[in-house]
């Protein structure tokens, strides 16, 4: 699930990860919407808050709305920073590295979190939560040939209407079966991440922020387990 890339991938793999990683998104997403009332997944809704306050006011609001774009656009790019340099030196367990660091991220802020934040420095803790879904985003979409995108639904809602139109025309056999898996892939995306969400409620009211720190461990876990093998040759 973590070491094979683009076309070598087996269609279960990329449903395994795409199930797990839109689990922690929605969860994250939700939890963090709960506790501080920014959306750490969904670039789509912070971006349109931020349009709204740049016009109406406060200004400052719509400031910390950009920054938590800005920190989901940086986890991306420390994300394809580490799997470019991984690659290039030959590390086998660079994509776990980079679930590594989303969960280390995780932690961290539900840690901060926990022991309080002051209102003022809200901002930045849902900031590294963005930071985390920034990185799990890229590092899902580069080892899926941007089959998985696991931190918001859009993508995977216009995907699926678009092959399940495509699945009423007249398609046949191993494109038939294709079809079928990627609309199998893109329910499950959702169905996860709408799963994730509720979860991420319930643990908030709970567990309060160290919810954060229940949804990196599935990270650590299969993190863990690839790193292991590779080390062990297996």
């Amino acid at each position: 699930m973590l070491i094979n890339e683009g076309d070598r991938r087996t269609p279960r793999a990329d449903l395994m990860l795409a199930c797990l990683l839109a689990l922690v998104a929605g969860g994250v997403n939700s939890a963090g919407f709960m506790a501080f009332r920014f959306f750490s997944a969904n670039m789509t809704g912070n971006v349109s808050m931020a349009s709204e306050l740049l016009v109406a006011g406060p200004f400052d609001l719509a400031l910390a709305f950009l920054t938590v774009v800005a920190l989901f656009i940086l986890g991306a790019v420390l994300a394809t920073l580490l799997i470019d340099h991984g690659k290039r030196r030959g590390w086998g367990a660079v994509y776990a590295m980079a679930l590594l660091l989303e969960a280390a991220i995780l932690s961290a802020a539900g840690l901060v979190s926990a022991l309080g934040v002051p209102p003022s420095h809200a901002v930045l803790v849902v900031g590294a939560l963005s930071l985390a879904m920034g990185i799990q985003n890229a590092a899902s979409s580069r080892i899926s040939a941007n089959r998985v995108r696991t931190t918001h639904v859009s993508g995977a809602a216009t995907d699926l209407g678009i092959e399940l139109a495509r699945l009423l025309g007249p398609v046949r056999g191993r494109e038939r079966e294709e079809l079928r898996f990627r609309l199998t892939l893109h329910l499950f995306t959702i169905a996860s991440f709408a799963f994730g969400g509720m979860l991420g409620v319930l643990g908030y009211h709970s567990f309060g922020s160290f919810t954060f720190v229940a949804f990196s461990l599935p990270l650590v876990g299969l993190s863990g387990w690839y790193a292991r093998r590779l080390t062990r040759g297996q």
